[in-house]
């Protein structure tokens, strides 16, 4: 285990990936990660980058407007759309404060979209992803912030209302020591000399140093290091300089520092209390996530919630967002889809995602080897009680907490709302749509006092037909790609 004393540097040597417990079960990714390693006092030899081979044509006297521009825009394919999960005030001495409520491009729980910073430190990189934009054979406009850019970028929007947040990634220029240096003295001096208090999300290099990597924690709300493909074979295959298990290690040193590590004397930050007195960082309070490219290799839906649910049983991830393949270098040839466009796909695996959850299933239930792929047709959820009809219709009035949670139409907020007020009388179906059940799939399922909404046929195509017709419109929007979009902050009129 990691272990670090109260107020002191002692540690307990070693991180061990090598336990069967701790490696992503699935197919060749646990046999690549048996002999990953995390060891306080490795060092990172930067050699083996051979970065003086590596030519980049690197822009010069940007103005900083300039550099927004280019670093902004190649941020774009960084998902991080999620809720801050961080509740910290700010009396009034500092920048900024972080609610549980939500961060980044997101509807809050109260209704408010909420936005934050996103942007690269640099597009320079050192590797050769075919995934990627900024991949080093690439010709595109090259430039780097410094770490007093960052900050005045980020007072300066937040200043004017523009941002409650930061969201910093990278390419990699020299190594992953040197780049996560100096995002690390750009998080160091927005906390310790702008004393911002806002929400920061940070992703981590493959390769950095265990050092830099906790005392970047203590600065950070939230952490993340990118899977970026399903399988070891796949990532071979596209990103011939990177390795999952140099992935997995940082992941791995996140999830065991989390709750347990304390911060050293000149480590972190210390915030204001709301009713008075400081308050010493904790150790990325608000977890980690990663991310996953979709529709790039041949992995199947199955394959990919089959990693998913690994990485958030072994790894206690907060969140996987799934990338849908964009072959922004022309250069990929990715599998056919059936016709299907692949935001349909990404927005499935979405679906299973929650289901993994928030709702009590398990990959095994929704997908397996016979049927490896999503129905595009149906839901998750709806699929998978259409192929189970002999477990419905369930009785509203009876049944539990957990049954309720698999009924197409019911949520968690509906079923938590059901078993609530059963307890004081008898629930009709007006009431249920009061309570925000979805009774046009719902209706299928159910009785309410053992009456039924409409005649129940209890026939699988007339069921899965009725439902897929209700969905059309949507299916055929996220399929075409009729959705709203990611917000630039030049669409504000930001020189």
């Amino acid at each position: 285990m990691f272990e670090r004393k109260k107020g002191g540097d002692t540690y307990m040597d070693g991180m061990e990936l090598s336990n069967k417990s701790d490696v992503i079960s699935n197919g060749n990714l646990s046999k690549e990660l048996n002999d990953a390693t995390y060891n306080k006092t490795s060092v990172i030899d930067d050699s083996k980058f051979n970065t003086d081979s590596v030519e980049v044509n690197v822009t010069h006297n940007l103005s900083m407007s300039e550099k927004l521009r280019i670093l902004t825009d190649a941020a774009k394919y960084d998902v991080a759309c999620t809720s801050s999960g961080v509740d910290r005030s700010n009396k009034g001495s500092g920048l900024g404060d972080t609610h549980a409520c939500g961060i980044c491009h997101t509807f809050a729980a109260d209704g408010r979209c909420v936005s934050l910073l996103k942007i690269l430190f640099t597009n320079e990189c050192i590797y050769d992803c075919k995934y990627c934009v900024n991949r080093v054979s690439n010709d595109v406009p090259r430039t780097t912030f410094t770490p007093d850019e960052v900050c005045k970028l980020t007072i300066e929007f937040y200043r004017r209302n523009y941002i409650e947040g930061l969201f910093l990634s990278s390419g990699i220029v020299k190594n992953p020591n040197h780049t996560m240096s100096l995002i690390y003295e750009a998080i160091w001096k927005l906390r310790n000399i702008h004393h911002f208090y806002g929400y920061i999300h940070v992703k981590v290099i493959p390769g950095t140093s265990p050092e830099i990597i906790e005392k970047l924690g203590f600065l950070v709300d939230r952490m993340s290091a990118n899977l970026e493909l399903p399988t070891q074979e796949s990532l071979s295959e596209l990103a011939p300089n990177k390795h999952h298990k140099n992935i997995i290690i940082p992941m791995k040193q996140i999830k065991d520092g989390m709750g347990h590590l304390l911060p050293g004397k000149n480590d972190g930050y210390h915030y204001p209390m709301k009713y008075g007195g400081y308050k010493s960082s904790k150790f990325v309070p608000a977890g980690q996530s990663t991310q996953m490219i979709i529709g790039a290799t041949r992995e199947t839906d199955y394959q990919i919630l089959n990693v998913t649910a690994t990485l958030y049983e072994k790894f206690k991830l907060k969140r996987v967002f799934y990338s849908g393949f964009v072959d922004v270098n022309h250069n990929i040839e990715a599998p056919s889809l059936g016709g299907h466009s692949i935001l349909l796909r990404e927005h499935r695996l979405y679906q299973a995602d929650w289901l993994l959850r928030y709702y009590g299933f398990t990959a095994g239930e929704l997908l397996s080897k016979e049927k490896p792929n999503f129905n595009m047709a149906l839901d998750p959820k709806c699929d998978w009680a259409i192929n189970h009809i002999e477990q419905f219709p369930v009785e509203i009035m009876r049944a539990d907490y957990y049954t309720l949670l698999r009924v197409p139409g019911i949520g968690v907020k509906s079923a938590k709302r059901i078993v609530s007020a059963r307890r004081y009388g008898k629930l009709e179906f007006s009431n249920l749509k009061k309570m925000g059940v979805v009774l046009k799939r719902a209706a299928f399922f159910i009785t309410c006092n053992g009456k039924t909404m409409m005649p129940l046929n209890m026939n699988q195509d007339y069921i899965a037909r009725s439902i897929a017709d209700s969905d059309r419109k949507n299916t055929y929007a996220i399929d075409n790609n009729i959705t709203y979009t990611q917000m630039n902050i030049f669409d504000m009129g930001v020189n």
